[in-house]
């Protein structure tokens, strides 16, 4: 398997059979490896991670470090994110240092057979330097975190129902190839087909920093199954994510702020469910955000994740403002309002991500839950604009 550099995207792709990587494409593959190299080791500042692991170190040598058995968690989990970290930063580095040492001498050499075995293994290279810039772009205070998820269709009734019952199924697809758990929280089925609306948690490392890639609006192009017509129809659906916020984080709701309804819950669930209001919805005034949860029999754990929820979409928007003021963004474009992405199955079939400019063919599998890679794409495209603007 060889490796040539696409013009048009400025990355290394796979090449056709026959066609091999030459040393000035593998040079510079070599040099793009080292810039990435630099800029991640100015973000993260391997120097300072280590200074930082021997602080942790000398604390966890204190005779009363155990003491407070909280604070000495805290400090556990942040010296294996930091020892992680720079275990993966030594390694990348190591090896595109170690490639190139090699390269220039087989290249001094005339060695043909030594170029060839390192143009074999530049994929396996250019792989292990993305792994690393991924892992970066995860280590924000949230990323983390569990990751709460709703799913509302836009106009356009069944159309957009449907469209949102795929985009669920296509996320729990994909939380079940990452090995994350999913709980869910509310779900209320369409009068036809699809779904009126669903909010659920995904449990599991950075599941928040994957999936905070998906916030916005989803627009989907196909040939309707529901008109006799077999015209060509467009769906929306939004997609709402927010970090699950735990003890540590202090969210003031005061009750005036806030209006509570109860309703009875709809679909299955026995008779017991059709005969109490268990269901609960909460309207928080100021900001207009509405959650609701009616999965659990009990009026008090369906009031208690809605209050959850309603938290976590607010420490999302508080995230969102600070975000906006930094860059300069007006506060009209703040919020989960933008189309992320498109979803075209008629005439073509095509996924495009209007963050990363990217576009992907296998359609098929994307709906099947196999997202990561655009995932990825998005927070590296995300990451080169901040490089740039800062």
């Amino acid at each position: 398997m060889f490796f040539k550099k696409d013009k048009l995207s400025d990355r290394f792709i796979i090449a056709e059979i026959g066609e091999k990587l030459d040393g000035y494409e593998y040079s510079e593959l070599l040099k793009k490896l080292e810039t990435k190299i630099d800029n991640i080791a100015k973000i993260i500042k391997p120097n300072d991670l280590e200074k930082r692991l021997k602080e942790i170190e000398e604390e966890e040598q204190k005779p009363d470090f155990w003491n407070d058995a909280q604070k000495a968690a805290k400090l556990q989990q942040e010296k294996n994110k930091l020892s992680s970290m720079l275990k993966n930063y030594k390694k990348a580095k190591s090896a595109v240092d170690d490639a190139k040492e090699l390269f220039e001498m087989a290249d001094a050499e005339g060695d043909e057979e030594t170029k060839e075995e390192l143009f074999k293994e530049a994929s396996s290279l250019e792989e292990l330097v993305t792994k690393l810039e991924i892992s970066m772009m995860l280590s924000g205070e949230d990323d983390s975190k569990n990751a709460i998820v709703s799913i509302h269709p836009g106009a356009g009734g069944t159309e957009s129902q449907d469209w949102a019952s795929i985009l669920y199924r296509m996320y729990l697809r994909w939380a079940e190839r990452q090995g994350y758990k999913v709980e869910e929280l509310d779900y209320q089925e369409g009068e036809e087909a699809g779904i009126k609306d669903v909010s659920f948690i995904v449990k599991g490392e950075n599941a928040y920093g994957y999936l905070k890639a998906e916030n916005g609006i989803h627009r989907l192009v196909r040939i309707s199954p529901f008109d006799s017509n077999a015209r060509r129809h467009t769906s929306f659906a939004s997609v709402m994510v927010s970090p699950e916020v735990d003890d540590d984080i202090d969210i003031v709701i005061e009750d005036k702020d806030i209006r509570v309804d109860t309703y009875r819950a709809s679909g299955a669930g026995g008779q017991h469910v059709n005969k109490t209001d268990s269901a609960i919805r909460i309207t928080h005034i100021p900001t207009g955000i509405v959650v609701q949860c009616q999965n659990d029999r009990s009026q008090h754990k369906n009031r208690a994740n809605a209050m959850k929820m309603l938290k976590s979409r607010l420490y999302e928007l508080e995230l969102e403002k600070q975000k906006a003021e930094k860059e300069g963004t007006p506060k009209s474009e703040i919020g989960w309002g933008h189309q992320i992405r498109s979803y075209v199955l008629a005439p073509y079939q095509q996924v495009k991500d209007n963050r990363s400019g990217k576009a992907y063919s296998n359609v098929e599998a994307i709906l099947d839950g196999d997202i990561t890679k655009i995932i990825e794409d998005v927070l590296i495209a995300t990451q080169e604009k901040e490089n740039t603007n800062s």
